[in-house]
């Protein structure tokens, strides 16, 4: 019997230990995809988005050698909510198709494993198509404010205009298959995070 292929979208908002459980994927062996590194990378001169970017927002957002400067993006977009959903509009779906191909092009070359794609904004950018499953990271507010003081040097008001900012943990679980809570240690977490991994092997095959 032919078993289906898995694609896992990993998500989980600002301090919920969402990059950590990532690692402790590839260490168990996933092939693991950085939604990040993908934005990044169609941001660059002759990559997907980049002669978009410069059509909807002017020359004035690239550096000296032509790359786009997010220094000089993030304040037009964050200033303004219409250019950043004009932002999202181009990006968005852009990353969605390049993560596509990737998995694609893992699969072509014999990837059997499920497949971890890292992506904060999984659900906000209607990314749900590309997975079987959604696993989320929480975290309570106490511990999400105390690991991004610690890890990132953030101010609590901050990090509460951030949570704010975002979509809530009760949004995001509407969409999960399965929700990791992240309120103990690093071995806690460890053990929840290989139990669900040893799961998703087994239903690959």
């Amino acid at each position: 019997m032919a078993v289906k292929p898995i694609t896992i979208g990993l998500t989980g908002g600002i301090g919920s230990g969402k990059s950590t459980a990532a690692k402790i994927l590839g260490e168990l062996g996933a092939p693991v995809i950085d939604a990040d590194k993908v934005g990044h990378a169609i941001y660059q001169p002759g990559a997907p988005a980049y002669q978009d970017l410069i059509g909807a927002f002017g020359e004035g957002i690239l550096a000296p050698d032509r790359t786009i400067d997010r220094r000089k993006l993030g304040p037009i977009v964050f200033a303004d909510p219409a250019a950043l959903r004009r932002l999202n509009s181009i990006v968005h779906p852009k990353m969605f198709t390049r993560m596509g191909e990737m998995v694609a092009a893992l699969r072509r070359g014999g990837e059997a494993r499920p497949i971890v794609i890292e992506a904060a904004i999984l659900i906000e950018a209607n990314w749900q198509p590309l997975f079987d499953e959604i696993w989320l990271v929480t975290a309570s507010r106490e511990h999400v404010i105390e690991r991004v003081e610690r890890d990132r040097g953030m101010k609590p008001a901050q990090t509460e205009a951030r949570l704010r900012a975002q979509l809530s943990d009760e949004e995001r679980r509407k969409f999960a298959t399965a929700v990791i809570r992240n309120d103990g240690t690093l071995d806690e977490l460890r053990a929840a995070v290989t139990g669900l991994w040893h799961g998703a092997l087994a239903r690959a095959g």
